[in-house]
């Protein structure tokens, strides 16, 4: 009966308030939002909500805040449909519809007392945030941290001042780069994948982490394969295969898993032959 239940309520939109937002480039807005009645989301890192703006649509969108946070969660919409163009429509004080969380998060418990390298790609830095703040958060479970992120210029950088911190910490190697340049940037150009040889690493305590643009996943796992990291220590979060978020529309299925339900984290040994997943 507990079980039904859950499944039942899946289908049951909290309303969630939008307590303050701001533009964050462009095409990306930035959502912090409260359930009123409820102290937090009670997500893991890596899962996504399902948002609804009544009479518009609904939409899936990665938490992009750490767990640690109680009393709200965040999310960042790029403007590209519908449902994102009416969510950038909004400000504080409106309501939307929250369903979720939903998915399978990244597996934190097996990353306690190893090394982590952490990539990201574009919009993948949102969910990887997520997965960032709450290693922070816990900073003692967790050996070397090493983050690469990369975008296409300097003006897409999402979340800039966090990443200068993450930079400036003693306990974590930050590194950047970007496609194209301008006069002001003085990080790397050119693609993430130039970054990873030059990382020093444990393959056999460390586990990788990849977000970002499908395009991005084959040639990064090449080159963690290069060294010599397990496949099943490659996890890969393929949220960009999100539609529904109840295994009932079949849009996201990947061979026999469906992404909303069996992920949308995955190592890459699971899904490895694949070629719909990446």
């Amino acid at each position: 009966m507990k079980s039904a239940q859950a499944s039942d309520s899946a289908y049951i939109a909290r309303p969630g308030i939008i307590r303050s937002t701001r533009r964050m480039t462009r095409l990306e807005k930035f959502f912090e939002i409260t359930l009123p009645g409820q102290e937090s989301l009670n997500h893991e890192p890596g899962q996504f909500v399902m948002v609804s703006v009544p009479g518009v649509g609904e939409a899936p969108i990665s938490v992009a805040s750490s767990p640690a946070k109680k009393d709200s969660f965040e999310l960042v919409v790029r403007n590209a449909g519908a449902v994102s163009a009416a969510l950038h429509a909004l400000g504080n004080g409106d309501v939307v519809g929250i369903r979720g969380p939903f998915g399978k998060g990244f597996p934190t418990g097996m990353f306690k007392g190893r090394d982590l390298l952490l990539v990201s790609g574009g919009l993948g830095i949102v969910p990887l945030r997520s997965l960032i703040n709450f290693v922070i958060d816990n900073r003692g479970d967790f050996g070397k941290v090493t983050i690469l992120l990369g975008c296409k210029t300097p003006q897409d950088m999402l979340f800039g001042d966090e990443v200068g911190q993450w930079v400036k910490r003693l306990d974590i190697n930050c590194s950047c780069t970007v496609d194209r340049s301008d006069p002001d940037w003085k990080g790397n150009v050119g693609l993430i994948t130039a970054l990873i040889p030059g990382v020093s690493l444990e393959a056999k305590r460390t586990f990788a982490v990849i977000v970002g643009p499908p395009i991005m996943y084959k040639f990064v796992i090449l080159e963690l394969l290069k060294k010599e990291i397990p496949a099943r220590q490659i996890i890969l979060s393929l949220e960009r295969h999100m539609k529904c978020g109840m295994g009932k529309c079949g849009h996201c299925q990947i061979g026999e898993y469906y992404c909303c339900q069996d992920g949308p984290v995955f190592s890459y040994d699971r899904i490895q032959g694949k070629p719909e997943a990446l």
